[in-house]
């Protein structure tokens, strides 16, 4: 639901880097190119940036009881 402060594979810190790479990705710019920039070299780390899916909104509709 949250980008991970850290990746889970290498410990590497990624979450300052999800505003960056969202606004760029909604602008259009290769994913490629971004991850690139970004200095996110190792597979694990990209795979975090590629794979997330933002929840926390949809998650926040539901009230707990």
């Amino acid at each position: 639901m949250i980008i991970p402060i850290r990746c889970w594979s290498c410990g590497k810190p990624i979450a300052h880097l999800w505003e960056d790479y969202k606004m760029r990705r909604d602008k259009g710019d290769e994913k490629k190119k971004i991850l690139d920039d970004l200095g996110l070299d190792r597979y694990c780390c990209r795979q975090q940036m590629m794979g997330h899916v933002d929840l926390i909104d949809a998650a926040s509709e539901f009230k707990k009881f």
